[in-house]
């Protein structure tokens, strides 16, 4: 019987990454096998008879998402949403990704309710892309990166960011901690004000 190899000792045979061999599963250059847990496994006969050889072209079969935002109205009407997504277009043809879904939001990188998050959110729960490029980690989220990662990757979709953060795009990020301040003085002045009116 074929001796099945993890996706780690795979790569390492290889000399790849895990996720190029995801992204080779699913193009069908080397398939893996799946266990009850739903774990990529490989067949060892497979894996050797790759040894040595690269594939012609990395596709990637399912497409790619470019997620934009911006966190206020007037930044949108100066333009420049339109110029990060079309920045970030750019990138993706530079890298030959098949983009079929451009997603932009308006609003702070503190809500979780922002509709183009939700729409890139069920994409990822669909699996119906492989990776989201993004300009800046803080386009995504403020806080809580590395949850949003673990998330995604658990879907097999990576997130891509392009550029660093810039250091004038600090005061946004003033911006939002001003509201995250606001938010939780207007929930601590609301309990205040329902105890007193308990008390009367």
């Amino acid at each position: 019987m074929d001796k099945l190899l993890t996706i780690r000792q795979a790569a390492d045979i290889l000399g790849v990454t895990t996720k190029t061999l995801r992204t080779w599963d699913d193009t069908g250059y080397l398939k893996s096998v799946r266990t009850k847990g739903n774990h990529r496994r490989y067949r060892e006969s497979d894996v050797s008879e790759l040894v040595g050889k690269q594939p012609e072209e990395d596709v990637l079969v399912k497409p790619v998402c470019i997620y934009g935002r911006v966190s206020s109205h007037e930044q949108k009407q100066k333009g420049d949403l339109d110029r990060q997504c079309q920045r970030l277009s750019e990138h993706c043809a530079k890298k030959k990704y098949k983009v079929e879904h451009i997603l932009k939001d308006v609003g702070s990188g503190l809500s979780d309710s922002r509709k183009g998050l939700l729409k890139l959110f069920n994409l990822v729960v669909e699996r119906e892309i492989s990776r989201v490029v993004i300009e800046h980690r803080d386009r995504l989220t403020r806080f809580q990166y590395n949850f949003f990662e673990f998330f995604f990757d658990s879907y097999d979709v990576e997130i891509e960011v392009v550029e660093r953060k810039k250091a004038e795009e600090n005061e946004e990020l003033v911006e939002d901690i001003m509201m995250l301040m606001a938010s939780f003085s207007g929930k601590l002045y609301g309990r205040r004000s329902a105890k007193r009116r308990k008390k009367q």
